[in-house]
């Protein structure tokens, strides 16, 4: 089974963004496929001349995945992935490495033998496969009540595939931001939203909610294979009494529901804690659905990455990865 997180063109929509280059690492055993898609990054401080890079996988999840592999082999081509893996970040001067693994498959597991796994937050989605009713099985009966007491009151949906432009949704989406102040890692530009209607326009699923025929949210819906992502969505606040986001939600599963999705993904919160409020908040619409998301932080090269640390002026053992990011370049010493 395959994802819109293992697309190279999904990758590539982040290049800006991360300041590198999306790269595939496709590996070929007797007994079995592994691809790996990741951003290659060029690190701003050169040792002795010499440019280095780092990677990461693009915003949301990815990490290493076995294409084709029997479970009995699964072991030995792992291993000899690794072993190649590194080879590669060797000639490649790849210093660092930060991996997030796919909650939905088991990509942390079966890397787990060159990875060391830190567990991030739980996620949880809205179970359309297991269930008649997900609405009635899966949402809180609170926010059942909400969206049947919306729809009463005149709340309207409609639901549009492969949209011809984004330019609405931009608006609600960057109002939201604002008056969230969102970090900037959440501003996606015009040129990102241009390059992912134009990569992946069918796969897009927009789901308006509309309040006496004005549009008072839009959530930008991933559609591939069986799995819907919640991408990201923006609502008008004068209209939050309406419960739009519960509408939104409710919509979303009318339509998978009608497209044979099994799963529609609604990500975690924020932090690890248990009483993160943006878990709490998705997860009253996947009561019985959970899923465990798994990061790495490697190191590839540890001579370089003290060096660059050192000339950073920064602690290596910092709680930011790679730590000699987390400094800003014109500390660099001379």
């Amino acid at each position: 089974m395959n994802d819109i997180y293992f697309e190279p063109n999904y990758g590539r929509l982040y290049e800006q963004i991360e300041h590198g280059t999306c790269e595939v690492f496709d590996f070929e055993h007797l007994h079995g496929k592994i691809s790996y898609i990741f951003i290659k990054r060029p690190i701003p401080v050169e040792i002795n001349g010499e440019t280095y890079y780092d990677i990461t996988t693009p915003y949301g999840y990815g990490g290493p995945r076995l294409v084709e592999c029997e479970q009995k082999n699964k072991v030995e081509v792992v291993q000899a992935f690794e072993q190649a893996f590194e080879r590669y970040c060797q000639e490649e001067n790849i210093v660092s490495e930060f991996v997030r693994f796919h909650p939905l498959f088991t990509n942390a597991q079966d890397f787990q033998s060159g990875y060391e796994l830190t567990f991030r937050r739980h996620t949880t989605g809205t179970n359309l496969k297991d269930f008649e009713n997900p609405v009635k099985s899966e949402f809180s009966k609170s926010k059942q009540k909400s969206i049947k007491k919306a729809l009463a009151a005149g709340v309207e949906f409609r639901v549009r595939e492969n949209p011809a432009d984004l330019e609405e949704f931009k608006y609600l989406y960057y109002s939201t931001m604002k008056r969230r102040n969102a970090d900037s890692v959440y501003y996606f530009n015009d040129q990102y939203f241009d390059k992912l209607l134009e990569t992946f326009g069918p796969n897009i699923v927009l789901v308006e909610v509309l309040y006496e025929e004005k549009v008072i949210a839009i959530g930008l819906n991933l559609a591939y294979g069986k799995f819907v992502h919640i991408h990201l969505s923006g609502t008008l606040e004068e209209y939050h009494y309406l419960s739009s986001a519960f509408v939104m939600r409710y919509a979303l599963v009318m339509w998978g529901t009608e497209h044979a999705m099994e799963l529609i993904h609604e990500g975690g919160g924020v932090t690890g804690n248990a009483d993160d409020p943006l878990y709490l908040f998705k997860k009253q619409f996947g009561k019985n659905t959970e899923f465990d998301y798994y990061v790495s932080n490697k190191i590839q090269n540890s001579k370089i990455y003290d060096l660059l640390c050192e000339k950073m002026d920064v602690d290596k053992e910092g709680f930011s990865f790679p730590a000699y990011r987390s400094a800003v370049l014109v500390t660099a010493k001379k």
